[in-house]
C-alpha cells in the first residue's frame, strides 16, 4: 500500500526526478530535442514570436498557477497558441491574395483580436490535457472563467474553438517546452559529473525562465544589439534574428548559466565550458545569452558584463 502510495504521489507531483533514467538513455534523448529544435528553426517566418507578447504570457501565466497547473504546461499553452495564430494568419493572408484584397500583417492581426482570450483559453486547456496525470481543466472551469470576463460563450462554442486549433497544428500540440530543455540539459551534465540539479538550481532557473519569458522583448533586444555591436539593426538583422529568439536550446544554456553564475560565481568558467561542450554552442554565444538575461532580471548590477 505504502508504494502505490509513493508511485501514485510521484506521478502527481510536477518535479522532475533527477538520476531515474540510465545516462545512454538522456543522452539520446538530447540529442532527439536537439534535432527537433534545429528542425523547427529552419522554419520559423519573420512574425514567429509575434503572439508571445508580455500581456499574453503574463495571462497565461496567472491562469496556470489558478488552475495549478504543471511547469511545462503553462510554457506548452503559449507555444501552442503562438503557431495556432501563426497558422490562422497564413491561412487569412492566402484567402485575402485570393480575393485581390490587401494581406498587411497589421490588418490581419487585428481581424483575429475578437477571439484572442477564447483561443488563449483553449490552448491553456489543451496543454493541460497533454499533463493528463497532473490536472485537466474543465469545461465548466474555463467557461466560468470566461463568464468573469464579460464573455458569454457556449460549451459548444469552446469545443470548436479547441477542435480549430487541434485541426489548424494537425493535430500536432505536444510541443517542446523550454523547461524540459532546461531539466534534460540539468540531468545530462549531472550525469556527466559537470553539475549537480540540485533544487535550489532547479528553482532558479524556473525563476529565470519566467522572467526571460516576460521580459522576453527587452532581452532579445540587447542580446540582438550586443552580438552584432550595432545599436540600430537593420531590417535584414532583425529577420535573421527570429531563429535565435526561438532557439529553445541557447535559451536552456543562458537561463542555466545565468542561475549558476547567481548560485555560484566561482564555478562559472567551469559551468561554461560545461555547457559549450555539451550542446555545441560557443561560449561567446553563451555569455551574451546569460549577460542580457541578467541585465534585465537583477538590473544595473550586471552593466558592465
Amino acid at each position: 500500500m505504502g508504494s502505490s502510495t509513493n508511485v501514485a504521489a510521484r506521478y502527481q507531483s510536477s518535479e522532475p526526478v533527477f538520476g531515474a533514467v540510465a545516462a545512454g538513455v538522456i543522452q539520446d534523448a538530447l540529442r532527439h530535442m536537439a534535432k527537433e529544435n534545429e528542425q523547427y528553426l529552419s522554419g520559423v517566418c519573420n512574425e514567429t514570436g509575434c503572439f508571445k507578447e508580455t500581456w499574453i504570457v503574463e495571462f497565461v501565466f496567472l491562469l496556470s498557477e489558478k488552475w495549478s497547473l504543471t511547469e511545462s504546461a503553462r510554457y506548452q499553452a503559449i507555444e501552442i497558441f503562438e503557431r495556432f495564430m501563426l497558422t490562422l494568419i497564413k491561412e487569412l493572408s492566402n484567402f485575402t491574395r485570393a480575393k485581390g484584397e490587401d494581406s498587411n500583417w497589421a490588418s490581419m492581426k487585428q481581424q483575429i483580436e475578437s477571439t484572442y482570450v477564447l483561443h488563449l483559453v483553449s490552448c491553456i486547456q489543451l496543454a493541460s490535457k497533454l499533463s493528463f496525470h497532473y490536472s485537466i481543466v474543465s469545461n465548466n472551469m474555463v467557461l466560468r472563467f470566461l463568464k468573469s470576463l464579460g464573455f458569454s460563450y457556449t460549451t459548444e462554442e469552446l469545443l470548436e474553438s479547441e477542435l480549430a486549433i487541434l485541426k489548424a497544428l494537425h493535430f500536432q500540440i505536444n510541443v517542446p517546452a523550454p523547461s524540459a530543455y532546461i531539466e534534460m540539459l540539468l540531468e545530462v551534465l549531472g550525469y556527466n559529473g559537470y553539475l549537480l540539479p540540485t533544487k535550489q538550481l532547479l528553482e532558479m532557473c524556473r525563476h529565470l525562465l519566467g522572467l526571460t519569458y516576460l521580459l522576453r522583448s527587452s532581452i532579445y533586444d540587447t542580446l540582438l544589439k550586443s552580438s552584432i555591436k550595432n545599436a540600430s539593426p537593420s531590417e535584414l538583422q532583425l529577420a535573421k534574428f527570429v531563429p535565435v529568439k526561438e532557439d529553445l536550446m541557447l535559451l536552456a544554456v543562458g537561463v542555466i548559466g545565468a542561475s549558476s553564475f547567481l548560485l555560484n560565481p566561482e564555478g562559472w568558467n567551469q559551468v561554461l565550458k560545461y555547457l559549450s561542450d555539451t550542446t555545441g554552442i560557443s561560449q561567446q554565444s553563451i555569455v551574451e545569452a546569460v549577460c542580457s538575461i541578467l541585465k534585465h532580471s537583477i538590473g544595473s548590477a550586471m552593466d558592465d558584463c
